[in-house]
């Protein structure tokens, strides 16, 4: 190996993966005290140290098959860090959130030019399945561009244990259209992604309630598109993690190969990472309050709501989605209908 590589790279989760940069990829120091601080592993990370490496591509050559990795895929504002940083224990895998070279593979796909974005896509996975040593497998949280890259995904691990956490039409619209801060990622997120929507729901709308729509409708067909390659997949409807917790968390520890004991399950679901705002745990925030304000929001965005249904209706026809996606990760769980 080159002698730049650090020792043990593709073994131990040491030195993470930021990010590409051309023809390399810069690592930063890491240890299990700044992955369990690090909420996202983006540009918010918290390194366990400033210093950076950059390595070429050509002196990466990841081995012939990566470790098991599980996969939590969502599309955004519907739960799913506080799932990630509940399965995040003490003595668990690592749960890695939104790691940033994944979400840059995702915005290349969906360009519909990619580049070489399968070897590298290869080895990510081969850098991102790392464990400590005898830990179980590492959890990978991705975020929106990274449905784009679904397809991709399936196709190197068809059997990797993953749930596809999403909110049915409705609930999904009132949470992202519930500020301006929220309406501007939406117009954001549609617009860097433009060409890969499209290829998923047709042209996309101007109107913001519509355009919404548009891109809860292609990450649904993309969501059913990789599950029916995915047999080891199963869907999670949010409602049912916000509402029913434990169930939830025995399923999707048990899924992913880090089973979590009864008493361990009631220390979390009862703690105060259900209590507090996921993203930001200062935030007193429960499911009652997410509850009363989505029966307010549904009241004020009422009129949008409609602009949305009937932009959808139509298009459903050239593009359709199943009325439920399969396999709920909680047996007996109620279901929504998608529309």
């Amino acid at each position: 190996m080159p002698a730049a590589l650090p020792p043990r790279l593709f073994e131990a989760p040491a030195a993470f993966p930021y990010a590409w940069e051309t023809d390399c990829c810069v690592f930063v120091p890491m240890d299990r005290a700044a992955y369990t601080a690090s909420i996202f592993l983006d540009r918010r990370i918290v390194p366990a140290s400033d210093t950076t490496l950059t390595i070429p591509l050509a002196d990466l050559q990841p081995p012939a098959a990566a470790l098991t990795t599980g996969w939590i895929f969502h599309l955004a504002h519907c739960g799913s860090t506080l799932l990630a940083r509940a399965l995040d224990r003490p003595l668990s895998g690592l749960v890695l959130r939104e790691p940033l070279i994944l979400r840059q593979l995702g915005v290349e796909a969906a360009a519909r030019t990619p580049a070489n974005i399968q070897p590298r896509l290869a080895l990510a996975a081969a850098l991102l399945g790392r464990r400590y040593d005898a830990a179980p497998p590492t959890i990978i949280k991705a975020n929106v561009p990274v449905n784009m890259l679904l397809p991709a995904i399936a196709g190197q691990s068809p059997a990797a244990p993953a749930i596809f956490l999403h909110f049915p039409l409705t609930a999904y619209l009132l949470a992202i259209l519930r500020s301006p801060n929220h309406r501007q990622w939406v117009r954001f997120i549609t617009d860097e992604l433009g060409p890969g929507l499209t290829s998923l729901v047709g042209p996309l709308p101007e109107n913001e309630a519509a355009r919404a729509a548009a891109l809860w409708l292609a990450q649904m067909r993309a969501f059913a598109a990789a599950m029916a390659c995915m047999p080891n997949s199963h869907s999670l409807d949010a409602e049912t993690l916000f509402t029913a917790p434990a169930p939830v968390l025995a399923a999707a520890t048990a899924l992913f190969g880090q089973p979590a004991s009864p008493a361990e399950i009631h220390a979390i679901t009862t703690g105060p990472l259900f209590t507090t705002y996921s993203k930001n745990p200062a935030l007193a925030f429960d499911n009652a309050t997410r509850a009363a304000r989505e029966a307010e929001l549904a009241k004020t965005l009422a009129p949008e709501l409609a602009i949305a249904r009937q932009w959808l209706t139509p298009r459903l026809a050239a593009y359709p989605l199943p009325p439920r996606l399969p396999r709920p990760l909680v047996t007996g769980a109620p279901r929504r209908d998608l529309v």
